[in-house]
């Protein structure tokens, strides 16, 4: 792994981000992000057949939708266009670089001692197959479920794959460390992602995640 940071997604089906982010000042910017957030959540949780969160979940397995997932980007960590950039750095993580999520989640389900592998619901041993059907299924609790039990699943998945980056940040600090130093950033994102989460989870349920 060359770089641990989550690069922000890079295969624009258009020129529509490009345009945004050189036209429009910081404040709109915000203030796209936030509709965006708003709408796309109310025209799939208020009454969207199953279907329309079959084609969501089709657009995101295929990175169409990070054109307007760059716009969460630059919202609050604690605020529903974050929230929904959070969920996607995961999804991003869980498909572009699934076997590697997948043995670092193992190895911190192995070393976890906590409730965390088991709230986030994967079976032992993860498999790059099984980290994608989370991804999904928290997916489909943010479009159509219990959207904070989805962000409490995710934030899961973040802690326990943030103590498998740490252990294999210790196992290569000696002979590769520069991969060391990536997975220990990984690591410290995970974590910061996770509370975020946590954190919105409780604005939801609190009716206050804006």
């Amino acid at each position: 792994m060359a770089d641990a940071r989550f690069s922000k997604p890079t295969r624009f089906s258009n020129d529509w981000f490009e345009r945004i982010e050189g036209d429009v000042d910081p404040a709109v910017r915000l203030q796209l992000a936030s509709e965006t957030a708003h709408a796309l959540l109310a025209r799939v949780r208020d009454g969207a057949d199953p279907g329309v969160v079959e084609r969501i979940l089709a657009v995101a397995r295929e990175d169409g939708i990070d054109t307007v997932a760059e716009l969460w980007s630059h919202a609050r960590p604690h605020s529903l266009p974050g929230t929904l950039w959070r969920v996607h750095l995961l999804h991003a993580l869980v498909t572009q670089r699934a076997d590697e999520a997948a043995a670092l989640y193992q190895a911190g389900a192995d070393a976890l001692p906590t409730a965390a592998p088991v709230i986030a619901g994967v079976a032992a041993p993860a498999t790059p197959d099984e980290l994608r059907s989370l991804s999904d299924t928290i997916l489909r609790g943010v479009f159509a479920g219990d959207f904070a039990l989805a962000l409490e699943r995710a934030a899961a998945f973040a802690i326990v794959t943030a103590q498998g980056a740490v252990r294999a940040a210790h196992a290569d600090e000696a002979a590769h460390p520069e991969r060391a130093s990536a997975r220990t950033r990984l690591a410290a994102q995970l974590t910061d992602i996770a509370g975020d989460l946590r954190i919105c989870a409780g604005m939801w349920r609190a009716d206050n995640l804006v």
